[in-house]
């Protein structure tokens, strides 16, 4: 059984469907698949919108959970987690070795799928293009959403103060996770950021892309950090899917070249995209290690069968998602 995506348009473009039994090749694993995360790169794709995805029809699904069935590199039996950007609805999938993290018996699938995309990628802009610090103050876009509330916990860990965006009715969970909400939806978020941080802030975690991250680099102190990771301000763009990316890139290379010459205070830039290797595998051997402790707590919204992936992203893609939904075969 397979979620396929077979055009443009909304949830209802998915169709279930039986695919062929897939066989894995040479250095490649036949996974079973036990959970796999819905994300906002599934909503891009209904529109046409993810840079290089696939021609329509395809399987979605960014990450997965499962057990290995057969292949060569890890015993049967096996659970991994793997990175696959697409192909992971499917009831088997076959993946490349190479991109499978093996895992321990006592991950709860589900919690897993909740942090393989969303915890790295929170971990690795905190830890390593921000390097966010005890002391400093952080300002989280989305602070509500999969990567935005593991955001604030693992910058509230660190020590830092924590102010998110969200609309007002994901206020008390911000609050519950130790940020200082700002309702977006009332506009002028920069006056609002200001009148909390005055002197600007450490960091700026920005998921919406485009105008926005001229008023998340505007609102960097000195020798701050904007980590720009995805163009959700841009979903209803037309033209070219990569068109806001290359408008990215020209504001990255004009900060840049600013810095370089010492016109920007110290402050930096940086666009951040997840990706399979030996990174992946650190951080989410760390940020299992963390759940396991207790210390960090995926916000999963609810868990849904794999045959309910219309409803799952009609759910995230109309805005009624909190955390992340994860999808169970």
């Amino acid at each position: 059984m397979e979620i396929v995506l077979t055009g443009k348009g909304g949830p209802e473009m998915l169709r279930i469907t039986e695919g062929a039994k897939p066989r894995p090749g040479k250095g490649q694993l036949l996974v079973r698949t036990e959970a796999s995360g819905v994300s906002f790169a599934e909503v891009q794709m209904l529109r046409g919108r993810y840079p290089l995805q696939p021609k329509f029809p395809f399987v979605p699904g960014y990450d997965l959970v499962g057990r290995v069935v057969d292949g060569e590199g890890l015993p049967a039996g096996q659970r991994v987690v793997a990175l696959t950007r697409t192909g992971a609805w499917r009831d088997e999938v076959v993946i490349p070795a190479k991109i499978a993290v093996p895992i321990s018996e006592d991950v709860d699938p589900g919690v897993a799928a909740a942090v393989a995309m969303n915890g790295v990628t929170a971990w690795e802009m905190l830890h390593v293009t921000a390097k966010v610090r005890a002391g400093q103050t952080v300002l989280v876009h989305g602070a509500a959403g999969g990567v935005g509330s593991l955001l604030v916990q693992l910058a509230r860990l660190a020590g830092a103060r924590v102010i998110g965006t969200a609309s007002a009715g994901k206020h008390d969970l911000l609050r519950s996770l130790g940020a200082e909400p700002v309702d977006y939806r009332k506009g002028d978020v920069v006056a609002q950021v200001r009148a909390l941080a005055p002197n600007g802030v450490d960091a700026v975690f920005d998921h919406v892309g485009g105008k926005s991250l001229d008023d998340s680099w505007s609102l960097l102190a000195p020798g701050g950090v904007l980590a720009n990771y995805g163009s959700a301000g841009t979903l209803r763009d037309t033209g070219h899917p990569l068109r806001p990316y290359v408008g990215t890139l020209r504001r990255m290379a004009w900060w840049q070249l600013r810095r370089l010459v010492g016109l920007t205070g110290r402050r930096r830039a940086s666009m951040y995209y997840v990706k399979p290797g030996a990174g992946f595998t650190k951080a989410l051997t760390e940020v299992l290690r963390l759940v396991a402790a207790g210390s960090l707590t995926p916000h999963i919204d609810r868990r849904m069968p794999l045959t309910d992936a219309v409803k799952a992203l009609t759910l995230l893609s109309t805005g009624q998602a909190t955390g992340k939904i994860v999808l169970e075969a």
